[in-house]
């Protein structure tokens, strides 16, 4: 099988198409025949190298933790699903023709496998989040990064739960921050000043690692009420970092709800080839994305 991997850490050139065997499902596991993947900043990060304190990584690696596809294999102790069956989740090594996945869930009616393989990783993600600022309905949520995979998201989640969000993006991106229920505002200078003059913050989350922590605890006026999933500087000060997963099966499930109750779409902005996978990465590192990035087989 065809899939993209690397023999050591760097930038986007150091990706490769290659030949490889083909995985196998293991006990408590499926594998799917790969429809789409989704391409997240935690792909580029891996491939940079910068997580190998807390999860060391043998070289060559594959990449990639999202996908949707189709089941041909289905592992021992594994009940509720069966070759043959449209389902979307997270696994290892997804930029591939054929994946290993450890968490699942049967595709919503309605959803192409593009549109599918965007939600995994960052409906988790936004739903740990959430939960973890402690922001309750009723409350005031700022989201920096906004127009993102999770920062979508996130917006439309919060709105379900009756929170109100305060989204900040690029100027391109404001209707398409407002349109997913949220009071949008520009980055940049002056920002911060903006907020203000919208309301009151109760919580804040930081989805893009712009540089910006100090300015969100000035607005809560409580590190404690900042998460960031993009900053490593944020424990410094005294924010907490978000880098450890949650229930990926209950997310998923939730995600499944969300959908087939029109309360939660995420777009596809953008999609590339296997053999584009560095490309991808080039463009996630650059941010500024309304939606998701996905690699289609």
């Amino acid at each position: 099988m065809k899939r993209v991997s690397f023999a050591e850490f760097g930038g986007p050139d150091v990706l490769r198409l290659e030949d490889a065997e083909e995985p196998h499902a293991g006990a408590g596991q499926v594998r799917v025949a790969v429809r789409a993947a989704g391409v997240n900043p935690v792909d580029w990060r891996v491939r940079e190298g910068q997580f190998l304190k807390a999860h060391p990584l043998r070289l060559p690696a594959g990449v990639g933790i999202d996908a949707s596809g189709v089941v041909d294999e289905v592992g021992d102790g594994v009940d509720g699903v069966e070759v043959g069956d449209r389902v979307f989740g997270e696994g290892s090594d997804t930029y591939a023709e054929f994946a290993v996945l450890s968490a699942w869930a049967r595709m919503p009616e309605g959803l192409t496998f593009a549109e599918a393989a965007g939600y995994p990783s960052v409906v988790e993600t936004a739903l740990r989040v959430i939960r973890q600022v402690g922001v309750r309905p009723g409350q005031t949520l700022l989201v920096s990064g906004a127009s993102g995979g999770v920062g979508s998201a996130v917006l439309q989640i919060a709105r379900d739960r009756g929170i109100t969000v305060i989204g900040t993006a690029g100027a391109a991106s404001q209707d398409y921050v407002r349109g997913l229920g949220a009071v949008a505002t520009t980055y940049g200078e002056g920002w911060v000043e903006r907020v203000r003059q919208l309301g009151r913050v109760d919580a804040a989350l930081d989805l893009a690692g712009s540089g910006v922590i100090r300015e969100l605890v000035a607005l809560t006026g409580d590190p404690g009420k900042v998460v960031s999933i993009a900053d490593l500087g944020a424990p410094a000060l005294g924010v907490r970092f978000s880098d450890t997963a949650g229930s990926v099966p209950d997310a998923l499930v939730e995600a499944a709800g969300l959908i087939a109750r029109g309360k939660l779409r995420i777009p596809v902005e953008k999609s590339y080839s296997l053999a584009e996978a560095a490309d991808a990465h080039i463009d996630s590192h650059a941010g500024h994305t309304r939606g998701r990035r996905v690699i289609l087989l």
